[in-house]
């Protein structure tokens, strides 16, 4: 079955950094985010992450990954500006609605938290096959299984976007009206999501009838088809990740109290 992902093939420094280096600066982002709560450190991470992603080529990608959670970035603003338990300066009003300058403020905070962890993210899932993530987990110990539940996790979106495409054009071929008013595409949801559904569950179960020819819950070693050497740049990119998670904390417990 052929691996299905967001990743870009080009051949860019980015997408050349070992897989691992790519998750501990997740690790690196979110903490940054989660601890620290100036606005100038979070831009300048955001910011770090636009290069890295422009140096990959794959910055368009990452617009779309955006504009999917834009809607949990509007309402993060509309409630924390309303209801945030700090309100005390009004902002400006929309109707009876006063938004307040503190609750802005804040979603401000969340939206750049948002924002960075979603870039770091997209940095692995658009510059790093899924083969060679889980591939190279799975090499330094991860047991197969968590990597194959990994794999499926990396896939999903991709596949379930892959399948309704191909549903969808199945069904306006045979006449089904798929646009147009709300009332009609409520209608053509249940002909869509029942062959999704059933799709889904055909797949699982050829996914797993291969993966026990294969050998799947075999106990003899297994052997990789690649071999892996880890260069003296990837060895550098990581411990500067980790100097960096390690700053950050103890900046976080001994200069922010």
């Amino acid at each position: 079955m052929r691996m299905m992902s967001l990743y870009k093939d080009k051949d860019t420094i980015i997408h050349k950094i070992d897989p691992l280096n790519k998750i501990l600066y997740i690790l690196a982002s979110i903490l940054i985010t989660m601890l620290i709560s100036d606005f100038k450190i979070l831009t300048l991470t955001l910011v770090f992450s636009f290069l890295l992603l422009a140096i990959g080529k794959v910055i368009k990608n990452v617009f779309p990954i955006i504009s999917f959670s834009l809607i949990v970035l509007v309402t993060i603003v509309v409630i924390q500006g309303l209801f945030n338990p700090n309100n005390k300066i009004p902002l400006f009003n929309i109707g009876q609605f006063v938004f307040y300058k503190e609750g802005i403020i804040y979603s401000f905070l969340l939206i750049l938290r948002v924002l960075n962890i979603l870039c770091a993210f997209s940095l692995l899932i658009l510059t790093t096959k899924p083969s060679d993530l889980i591939e190279n987990l799975v090499r330094r110990g991860l047991s197969p299984k968590l990597g194959y539940v990994l794999a499926s996790v990396l896939q999903i979106i991709p596949q379930m976007l892959s399948t309704m495409d191909t549903i969808l054009d199945a069904q306006r071929s045979r006449g089904l009206e798929t646009e147009g008013k709300l009332i009609k595409r409520l209608k053509a949801f249940i002909p869509l999501i029942g062959p999704a559904v059933m799709n889904s569950l055909i797949s699982t179960r050829e996914r797993a009838m291969a993966l026990e020819m294969r050998g799947f819950n075999s106990n003899i070693k297994k052997t990789f088809l690649n071999e892996h050497n880890e260069t003296s740049m990837d060895k550098l990119i990581r411990y500067l990740i980790i100097a960096l998670i390690i700053f950050t904390i103890v900046w976080r417990l001994v200069w922010l109290k």
